[in-house]
């Protein structure tokens, strides 16, 4: 009896004259994890649509269990045991857990939703996936991390032989992660297979059974994840041989004897954070690093005036009030948010729209009318800076893969050098070729004087970029460090609290 679950031969899909999927062939078997891996826009995601009935493919045949399917829609995919786990969250914030989980799925009871129920199935869905979520919780006061295991759960409602996941872990932090692929281990062990797509390299060599390489829309290469390694990955994926991700530094550390650009004292803002004390110089990169819920991303929202706080912010030595994020834009501020669907982008605007919806002025006339020729040629100029993969700078930024999308809300702050850059998460979902492309940025930037903070869940990543690291635990800051000679193990003790 053979163990291939599912089998896809030669698809192509095309969204008029782009061609997303040019011929693509994969075997999926039971029991094992199979990871897609691929640059951002080589159409991991659109492969996985196709086989979630979102996209029917223009060409090419799916076989599963042996029988060639058609997939109609994402209900009918649901009915032939394929879940699927989209890389952005398709949760109603305004309702509970347990009504996200079972939308459309509802217990009912003489016609009615039994909502007594519904809470207990979703408890004990929690409690077998291993889950600690409150069934009663409403999404929309939970963390980015929270929602993302909350979107894992509500897939794996539904009875699967196949199990696709989307950069699961790209909202995740360690212990999340974690839970994962514990999770991963339990549907492996049961038979099911898992598709896993994601750029974090180190598990991908931690997790996988079999490794597809898939670049510009075609199939490149599957491996044996025992029988390859990073370097050959990569390669294969790029198309290059990238041997050091992380640039060097241009020129020398900013001295400590510098006026801080940004100055913080004892800001607060009781439950979310307290006591939060550092500094930032011009040109100096200062990392920020904690377990989901630490408070980084409060602080950071408090500093650019979008959460209300106590306490004292000095810019180049004189106290200002920054009360909104109007100011904090006048007065140098740029953050890259880490939610970019939600707080990034305008998803029906383009990307020359989306390019300028912060520096737009600067390509108005003396009367105040936007010149659209010079409008275009910076957004041409940005695209090619950060090596955008669009079709046209007139297509509508939710037709490009999460990567790409991240590079244009970069790219939209950077219309204008900005003083002071606060970078919450900017590659997560991002490809390695892609980051190495944000790190130069980050390199670039830190020598023209820009203070940037960068936060970080991926612990080499703000390590190998940051000057000083800021460790936070419990809503406060645990300790400062110098990166210099500074270990991972140091960085975990003061994060966990935990020798």
């Amino acid at each position: 009896m053979t163990d291939i679950i599912l089998e896809i031969s030669h698809i192509a899909k095309s969204f008029g004259p782009v061609q997303a999927l040019k011929d693509i062939s994969l075997t999926v078997r039971k029991g094992r994890v199979h990871t897609l891996l691929g640059e951002n826009g080589a159409g991991k995601s659109t492969l996985m649509k196709i086989l979630a009935g979102v996209y029917p493919p223009t060409q090419g045949t799916i076989t599963l269990h042996g029988n060639v399917v058609t997939i109609n829609n994402p209900q009918h995919s649901r009915k032939l045991g394929i879940a699927i786990i989209f890389q952005e969250l398709s949760l109603s914030n305004n309702v509970t857990v347990a009504e996200n989980i079972y939308a459309n799925n509802e217990p009912v009871r003489f016609g009615i939703i039994d909502d007594k129920k519904m809470v207990a199935d979703c408890e004990a869905l929690l409690a077998e996936l291993g889950i600690p979520l409150d069934a009663h919780e409403l999404v929309g006061n939970m963390s980015l991390a929270q929602r993302q295991l909350v979107e894992i759960a509500k897939a794996l409602s539904y009875p699967a032989d196949i199990v696709i996941m989307d950069e699961p872990t790209s909202s995740l932090s360690d212990n999340e992660a974690e839970i994962l692929f514990a999770i991963i281990a339990k549907l492996t062990q049961r038979g099911s297979a898992v598709i896993y797509i994601s750029h974090r390299m180190d598990e991908i060599m931690r997790i996988s059974d079999d490794i597809s390489v898939i670049r510009d829309g075609e199939y490149i290469a599957t491996h044996d994840r025992q029988t390859t390694h990073i370097q050959q990955l990569i390669a294969q994926m790029v198309g290059r041989e990238m041997k050091n991700i992380w640039p060097p530094r241009i020129g020398e550390r900013p001295d400590a004897s510098i006026t801080p650009r940004l100055e913080v004292r004892n800001l607060s803002h009781p439950p979310l954070f307290h006591q939060i004390d550092f500094a930032v110089r011009p040109g100096e990169v200062l990392g920020f690093f904690g377990l989901v819920g630490a408070g980084r991303t409060d602080v950071m929202r408090a500093i650019f005036g979008i959460i209300p706080c106590q306490g004292e912010i000095l810019l180049d030595g004189e106290m200002v009030a920054i009360r909104s994020a109007k100011e904090a834009i006048e007065r140098g501020f740029a953050f890259v948010t880490e939610n970019r669907k939600e707080e990034g982008l305008v998803l029906m605007h383009d990307v020359n729209m989306n390019t300028h919806h912060v520096a737009f002025q600067y390509n108005a006339s003396r009367f105040g009318l936007i010149n659209d020729r010079l409008e275009e040629q910076r957004t041409r100029k940005a695209v090619e800076k950060m090596n955008t993969k669009i079709s046209s700078i007139h297509q509508p930024v939710s037709a490009l893969s999460g990567g790409n999308q991240q590079k244009i809300v970069l790219s939209k702050w950077l219309e204008k050098t900005p003083r002071i850059l606060l970078l919450d998460e900017p590659t997560r979902g991002v490809d390695v070729g892609a980051k190495f492309e944000i790190y130069n940025v980050i390199r670039q930037l830190a020598a023209a004087g820009t203070a940037i903070i960068l936060v970080s869940s991926e612990l080499p990543e703000v390590m190998a970029l940051s000057d000083r690291l800021v460790v936070m635990r419990n809503k406060t800051i645990a300790d400062i460090y110098s990166c210099e000679n500074l270990t991972q193990t140091q960085v975990m003790t003061a994060a966990t609290g935990v020798q």
